[in-house]
């Protein structure tokens, strides 16, 4: 991170349990030096031993980013992050409309059967990354799933997540697979309209669709992150972990921009 990024960040990090006299040690690192290390194995794809000397041990980075995956940690500064990017750009820190959609990537070798499928129309043997985003393209939420799983029946799970931790989303933008049943479940049981937008039979070649594109630009700035340009991790909570952590690149290089009118 430059100086500007950091000056963002700072004030956004969780406190530590022992800063805030609930006991336990003070950690050896700097979370600085934490927090760049696992943004430059985000970024550049490495794997975990690989983690260049300039930062601290490659199993010190790790523990630090499995301990802010399992206790939420990585998510609630990610949120953080969010809301002011949101306040900057004279929003309101919570959304009231959003877009889902999903990705199919290839998963590595490490990943297990249990966790990893076909998806017959993508024609992708890996995983799925099923996504809600606002209408900025800033994520509000994201399950993985094996690439077989349908995107109704993870919508199902991944919007009642969503709206209940956004409780002024009123709509969200999907495309004709997400039709059907999911519809009224969504109006009925969490209280959503769920807008289908079609593309037309007439349409040829690449055309740009209302709403849909800010979710795809979203995916393009997935896979700019060379770790995620494949699944290379065993548990689907690490792959989640590593979306979250990609989107805080993009934030916090935002925040840290000049002139805030040009997020």
């Amino acid at each position: 991170m430059t100086d500007a990024e950091w000056a963002v960040v700072r004030p956004l990090l969780p406190v530590p349990g022992w800063m805030r006299g609930r006991g336990g040690q003070p950690e050896v690192y700097c979370h600085r030096a934490m927090l760049d290390a696992i943004r430059y194995l985000v970024d550049n794809g490495v794997k975990w031993r690989a983690m260049p000397v300039d930062f601290p041990p490659w199993d010190r980075v790790y523990a630090f980013f499995r301990r802010w995956r399992d206790h939420g940690l990585g998510r609630e500064f990610h949120d953080r992050l969010r809301a002011r990017v949101r306040e900057r750009l004279g929003r309101d820190t919570e959304p009231s409309a959003g877009v889902i959609d999903s990705q199919s990537v290839k998963a590595d070798a490490v990943v297990g059967s249990d966790s990893r499928g076909f998806d017959g129309g993508k024609l992708v043997n890996g995983r799925k990354r099923h996504v809600v985003v606002d209408t900025l393209g800033l994520l509000l939420g994201v399950m993985v799933t094996a690439a077989d799983t349908g995107d109704r029946i993870a919508a199902r799970v991944l919007l009642a997540q969503v709206a209940d931790a956004h409780h002024r989303l009123a709509l969200v933008w999907a495309d004709a697979g997400y039709t059907g049943s999911l519809i009224a479940y969504c109006l009925a049981t969490l209280g959503l309209v769920l807008a289908i937008v079609k593309r037309s039979d007439d349409m040829r070649g690449f055309v740009v669709l209302p709403k849909r594109w800010i979710v795809e630009r979203f995916f393009a700035h997935l896979m700019r992150t060379r770790r995620l340009a494949r699944d290379f991790e065993r548990r689907t909570t690490s792959a989640e972990a590593m979306v979250y952590w990609s989107m805080t690149l993009l934030m916090t290089r935002r925040l840290a921009r000049a002139h805030p009118g040009r997020g």
